[in-house]
C-alpha cells in the first residue's frame, strides 16, 4: 500500500503530530504508547523504529481484531464488559504520549450487537481518557492519530483502494518531500484565525443551512482551537460551547459509521441544550440510543468549523478522523454530541476541575460523536453588545 519512504514519511508526520499537541517536550526515555490496529502493522512498525531512534520508549499495543470486538461485546456477559485489568490505571497514568493507528478491517461487525453493551464498556473505561486528560493539562502528556486504508474503509466510502490512499496522501501531504514543514503552514495559517475569533467578544452563534438553524454559545472563558497536532489529519477550529446555550436544528448531510451501525441524514433538535428530538433517515433507533447512553449523551460537546482551502480532503471517507476535516466546495461544520474538550478553556487548565467544569457548562460524557454538515452555509456571530459579524461563509473564513 505504501512505499517505504512513504511509510517513514508518514511516521515523521505523526511525530510532528505528537510533539506539537504536548505543552512541554518529549525528553529521551519517555513512554509512548504505539496502539494500533493489525492492518497497520507497517506503519506501526516504521513509527516504531523512528520513536527508538529518537530514544522514546516504545510500548506496541494491538487493538482487539474484530473477530475479537463481535466475541466480546456480542458474548461478553456484564462483569467481563466492566472488568479491568489490575494495573491499567497505574498504567495510564505513567505515559507521556500516545499514537493511536486506525485501519478497520470492518465497519459493521457490530451492527447486530446491542449498543448499550458497548456503551457500557465505554462508560467503564472512561477514567482512563481523563487521566490522559489530566496529565495533558499539566503537559505530561499527548496524543496523536492517523487512518491507514482498509479495503473495508474504501469500499464504505465507495471508493477504490487507490482512490482512498490517494485521500489520504493529499490530505496528509505525504507528496511533499517534508511533510512536517507543509503543516508548519497549515498551523501558522490556522494561528491568524485563531487568533481573531478568539479576540471576539462573542455571545453567541448562529449557523445557517438549507437545513440547519442552529444557536450555539460559546460560553464564559473559551478559547479556539484547532490544527494542534493532534489528529493528522486537522484542518478545524473549533471550542467547546456551553452547553446550556444550545438551541434550534442541526442537520448532517454526511453519512457516519459508529459502532457498527451505519447512519445518514441525522436531524437533531435542541431545546434548552438538551437534544429533545432526534431523527436520522437511516439509523435512527441506533442514534436515539446512542444519546441515551448517559446523562451528557445529548448534549454539545463540540461545535467546530473547517475552511476549505486548508483541507484536501473532497470525498466521504467513511472515517471520523477524516470526515470531520472535509473540504470540498463548501467546507463543514460539525457539532458533536457528548464529551467536551477540557483544553478549550482559556484559563490554568490545572484548576479545571469537575466542579469548575460544571460552573461554565462543559459537558460531560463517555459519548462523544461528530456530526458533519457539508451544505452551503453561513454562521454569524452575535457580539456582546449586539453587533452582529459573519465570520463563515462559502467555505471559508472571513477574517481577511
Amino acid at each position: 500500500m505504501f512505499s517505504k519512504n512513504e511509510l517513514e514519511k508518514y511516521a515523521r508526520t505523526l511525530w510532528w503530530g505528537l510533539s506539537t499537541a504536548r505543552t512541554s517536550p518529549y525528553e529521551k526515555g519517555d513512554f509512548i504508547l504505539l496502539r494500533f490496529d493489525p492492518d497497520a502493522l507497517p506503519l506501526a512498525e516504521a513509527v516504531f523504529d523512528m520513536l527508538v531512534e529518537k530514544g522514546m520508549n516504545p510500548i506496541p499495543r494491538q487493538n482487539l481484531t474484530s473477530t475479537m470486538e463481535l466475541s466480546f461485546y456480542g458474548k461478553g456477559g456484564e462483569d467481563q464488559l466492566t472488568a479491568i485489568p489490575a494495573g491499567d490505571k497505574e498504567f495510564m497514568g505513567g505515559l507521556n504520549g500516545l499514537i493511536s493507528l486506525i485501519a478497520p478491517a470492518s465497519l459493521t461487525h457490530l451492527q447486530d450487537v446491542d449498543p448499550k453493551k458497548i456503551g457500557k464498556a465505554a462508560v467503564a473505561r472512561k477514567f482512563m481518557r481523563d487521566i490522559m486528560e489530566k496529565r495533558e493539562q499539566t503537559g505530561e502528556f499527548g496524543w496523536t492519530l492517523c487512518i491507514y486504508p482498509t479495503p473495508a474503509l474504501a469500499e464504505s466510502a465507495g471508493l477504490s483502494m487507490d482512490e482512498f490512499k490517494a485521500q489520504v496522501v493529499s490530505a496528509c501531504f505525504l507528496d511533499h518531500d517534508d511533510p512536517a514543514a507543509k503543516w508548519m503552514k497549515i498551523f501558522a495559517e490556522a494561528e491568524k484565525v485563531k487568533a481573531w475569533l478568539n479576540n471576539l467578544d462573542i455571545e453567541h452563534l448562529r449557523v445557517q443551512s438549507e437545513h440547519t438553524d442552529l444557536t450555539v454559545v460559546p460560553g464564559r472563558d473559551r478559547r479556539w482551537l484547532g490544527v494542534s497536532g493532534h489528529n493528522i489529519p486537522s484542518f478545524e477550529i473549533f471550542l467547546s460551547p456551553d452547553w446550556r446555550g444550545t438551541e434550534g436544528v442541526y442537520y448532517a448531510d454526511q453519512p457516519s459509521f459508529r459502532s457498527g451501525n451505519f447512519v445518514e441524514g441525522v436531524r437533531l433538535t435542541f431545546e434548552n441544550g438538551i437534544a429533545v428530538k432526534t431523527e436520522a433517515k437511516t439509523g435512527g433507533e441506533f442514534v436515539a440510543k446512542q444519546l441515551t447512553l448517559d446523562e451528557g449523551a445529548n448534549r454539545l460537546g463540540e461545535f467546530s468549523l473547517t475552511d476549505r482551502r486548508f483541507s484536501k480532503i473532497t470525498a466521504f471517507m467513511a472515517n471520523t478522523l477524516f470526515d470531520e476535516n472535509f473540504g470540498g466546495a463548501q467546507g463543514n461544520c460539525h457539532v458533536a454530541v457528548g464529551a467536551s474538550y477540557s483544553d478549550t478553556y482559556a484559563g490554568d487548565q490545572s484548576t479545571l476541575d469537575a466542579g469548575k467544569k460544571e460552573e461554565l457548562g462543559f459537558n460531560d460524557s463517555a459519548l462523544h460523536w461528530d456530526l458533519v454538515n457539508t451544505e452551503r452555509k453561513t454562521v454569524t456571530a452575535t457580539l456582546k453588545g449586539g453587533e452582529e459579524l459573519v465570520i463563515y461563509k462559502d467555505g471559508q473564513f472571513q477574517h481577511e
